[in-house]
């Protein structure tokens, strides 16, 4: 979808394989077949504007004003020394037959532009520019390129321009900011037949665009060429020969390159009428695919029309020809030469300046390719086999429309792969054989360039070596950040979670569970890294946190702060290898006389070592009797591994928050005490129960709570609308974690770690117990449960028996 001059822009052209044969020239010099001469170039950017001329092969060339005028002499007539007397009088100075012969020895003849000494065509070599386009096959001749364009250069008609862009730019309003694309996304994915014709409207327009191209160019008074297709970069495109446009000035040139654009405007109106006709929404589709080929032509970084454009607009047609001399004039010491003076001031701005965004944008697109290839590829097969295993069922089933779609989505997969390989390998092959070429009989320079080389490589090697999640496939979750996409070659260093910094994480979910949202967010805790935490340093556990006194802190976070008035903690520490570590707290919490609720439950699960396990199981019931105007009550859990090698860590913090009318009967009383000794018991013996049931068994426990409660008439004798149990779960014990954790930082519902085979025989500590006070029970209640689970699959504990998590981290 370019529009191109036969090859790269005017420039000074690539030598033939003809070498020079001074004093054997033909006795009356004669032009190289198809050779034409264009002439000045109108509004050039050049203090000296250039005279155009075109090869036969179709490699237009820039010369100064005496070549031209030697090259133009040259009719297969004229003697040298006729040829010499025309070019004195077209360029106002002496020229002798001796100067004729030296320019077409030594510049005409190279450049292919003479016939040789022989009377035979010269071998030329076209330019092969790094972003020019390959593998070019041409589907019309000029002679019917003109004849099938000449209709449509009465769109042209200023009326017709205006009326068109109008419609254009409301259509566009209307699709993108009233109608909206979401029935058309719909509608199209819904049917492929549809995406289909989506698909081949858009390749159609794509022609269409080189189409206006040509009728541009005719409207101005230029011949267009041939119309065909090739592969630029990484994707298939057409182009139209529009070097003839060089014979009209700055206005017919720009209208030549803006034509494509005005083609793809009228598309899109078109469309809308049709839509307007059908009611098909997926039509509207086509809108965007044309606002988006506009776009990505307008870009002046390649030799897509905003390059055409900006070239002709600053006179200066060979742009990329001019990132040599524009860098080197900005070195001091180059300041005042003269090929500096080229061009003019104002054309000589513009130019710097788009070297100056152009060169260090390429480079960086081409450093980020080369980093991100490895990935990408994985990427690329990853789709490309789910695409397969589609068509394969689409094919199974009949479904032609799909198959044709799953085919379709395999070639947009593997072309610009296909295409970046062939990029790199083109580059590094134009790097090595110009190296080559330009130490020849030089050994002491080829050896060092032959050896930058194989340290080039050799990085290569290293970034592209298949280690770890080098070839891991692009995940819907990342981010693709620039230091996303370099952390398999420049792992970074110091990005620690810092205490007042900002940050960003990914949080997993369980499948099918419910994620946070800005209206319903969920509860979460980051325990921060601490700098130089003490690796040696002992510490006790919390008194009333239900666990035994603690190992050595070695975590790169702060330690859980110690459980205020009736808060109630369970904290396990595991540093010792092949252990099993339990810490259990269960706590029945009285509240009366209207005095704020603001227990906290906790239950924190670390671990680092090997083969070891860490369980931490939090159990707290809060009664409240009577009014009270503040019940913040906190559920809290964390699980978390530093240098980990197959562990486990499990957290659960089970609450429950129940108000009563008033006290408890005595039997309601003698109840809730014969129950809280079971659970009791059943804490200080938890070490031998699986880890699958403690969630079960605590929701049981609840279940039996509530039911004495709302039994008794005395705390239940006004009941209060919502009486009803609605326990939330944030996570259940053997599924994945609500969200990954980095070693040495936990969120709560998450935890990373792997299980291993933990001995059985550790003695659990015994869970403290809040004897129950008077009181009654309430209607409502608020249960919470919070379990943290981290394994792997690598076995279970004889006496835990945790079950793995199926996304071990």
């Amino acid at each position: 979808m370019t529009h191109t001059s036969g090859g790269p822009r005017p420039q000074a052209g690539p030598p033939s394989s003809a070498a020079p044969l001074a004093g054997h020239q033909l006795p009356v010099p004669a032009r190289a077949d198809g050779v034409q001469l264009i002439g000045q170039s109108q509004g050039s950017g050049y203090r000296q504007p250039p005279s155009l001329v075109r090869r036969g092969d179709g490699q237009t060339l820039q010369l100064t004003p005496l070549l031209f005028a030697v090259l133009e002499a040259v009719d297969g007539i004229r003697t040298v020394e006729d040829i010499a007397e025309h070019a004195s009088a077209a360029s106002g100075r002496l020229i002798s037959a001796d100067n004729v012969r030296t320019l077409m020895d030594s510049q005409l003849l190279p450049l292919g532009l003479l016939r040789l000494a022989d009377g035979s065509q010269p071998e030329v070599r076209k330019a092969d520019p790094l972003l020019g386009m390959r593998f070019r096959y041409t589907v019309t001749d000029p002679e019917r390129t003109r004849r099938i364009t000449a209709p449509f250069a009465v769109l042209f008609h200023p009326l017709i321009v205006v009326a068109v862009t109008a419609a254009f730019l409301a259509s566009c309003w209307w699709v993108l900011m009233v109608k909206g694309l979401g029935s058309a996304t719909h509608e199209a994915f819904d049917n492929p037949v549809l995406l289909l014709l989506i698909l081949a409207v858009t390749i159609l327009s794509a022609g269409f665009h080189e189409f206006g191209h040509a009728a541009a160019a005719r409207k101005g008074g230029a011949t267009p060429g041939a119309m065909g297709m090739g592969l630029y970069l990484i994707w298939p495109a057409f182009f139209t020969d529009v070097t003839d446009s060089y014979r009209l000035g700055r206005g017919g040139r720009l209208r030549t390159d803006l034509g494509g654009l005005y083609f793809n405007a009228i598309v899109a109106v078109a469309i809308m009428a049709l839509w307007w006709a059908t009611g098909f929404d997926a039509l509207l589709l086509v809108v965007v695919t044309q606002i988006l080929q506009m776009v990505r032509q307008l870009l002046p970084l390649v030799r897509f029309d905003g390059y055409h454009i900006l070239a002709d607009a600053t006179g200066v047609p060979d742009l990329f020809q001019r990132i040599k001399p524009v860098l080197l004039g900005l070195l001091p010491w180059r300041w005042g030469r003269p090929e500096n003076k080229v061009l003019k001031p104002w054309a000589r701005a513009v130019v710097t300046l788009w070297v100056l965004v152009t060169v260090p944008l390429l480079i960086f697109s081409l450093a980020m390719m080369v980093v991100s290839l490895p990935r990408l590829l994985a990427t690329a097969w990853a789709s490309a086999a789910k695409q397969q295993a589609m068509l394969s069922q689409s094919l199974s089933d009949g479904d032609l429309a799909g198959a044709a779609v799953r085919t379709l989505a395999i070639a947009a997969v593997a072309l610009p792969t296909v295409g970046m390989l062939y990029i790199l390998f083109r580059l590094l092959r134009q790097l090595v054989t110009g190296l080559w070429q330009k130490t020849r009989g030089k050994f002491v320079q080829r050896t060092a360039a032959m050896c930058a080389v194989a340290a080039l490589l050799a990085g290569l090697a290293w970034a592209w070596w298949p280690d770890g999640g080098t070839y891991r496939p692009v995940q819907p979750y990342e981010r693709g950040t620039l230091a996303d996409a370099t952390t398999s070659i420049l792992p970074s260093a110091g990005t620690a979670l810092r205490e007042g910094g900002s940050g960003r994480t990914v949080a997993l979910w369980p499948e099918g569970a419910a994620t946070p949202t800005r209206e319903n967010p969920q509860l979460a805790m980051v325990l921060v890294p601490v700098e130089g935490a003490a690796a040696g340093s002992s510490a006790v556990a919390p008194a009333g946190s239900g666990g035994a006194t603690a190992p050595s802190w070695v975590f790169p976070f702060d330690r859980p702060a110690a459980p205020e008035e009736d808060g109630n903690q369970a904290l396990a520490v595991n540093t010792a290898d092949g252990s099993v570590t339990y810490s259990v707290a269960f706590a029945l919490v009285w509240a009366e006389d209207g005095e704020p609720v603001e227990t906290r439950n906790e239950a924190y699960a670390f671990a680092s070592c090997s083969s070891c396990a860490a369980v931490a199981v939090g159990f707290q019931v809060v009664l409240i009797v009577g009014q009270t105007d503040v019940i913040v009550p906190e559920n809290l859990s964390a699980a978390a591994n530093y240098n980990c090698l197959d562990c486990l860590t499990y957290a659960l913090a089970s609450q429950l928050v129940l108000t009563l009318d008033g006290p408890l009967t005595n039997e309601g009383m003698a109840s809730l005490q014969a129950l809280w000794a079971e659970i009791a018991e059943y804490g200080r013996n938890i070490q031998n129960v699986p880890l699958s049931e403690i969630q079960g068994r605590l929701a049981a426990y609840k279940e039996q709570l509530t039911a004495i409660i709302k039994a008794d008439p005395s705390a239940t004798k006004n009941p209060t609308p919502g009486g009803t149990a609605t326990p939330t779960t944030s996570a259940e014990p053997g599924q994945p974690a609500p969200g990954q954790s980095a070693p040495g930082q936990s969120t709560p519902g998450s935890g990373t770690g792997t299980q291993a085979p933990a001995p059985a025989g550790t003695a659990a500590p015994a869970a403290p117990v809040t004897e129950p006070a008077p009181g009654g029970a309430p209607p409502s209640y608020i249960p919470v449960e919070t379990p943290v689970p981290t394994a792997d699959t690598g076995g279970t504990a004889p006496a835990v028996e945790p079950q793995p998590t199926p996304n071990p981290s």
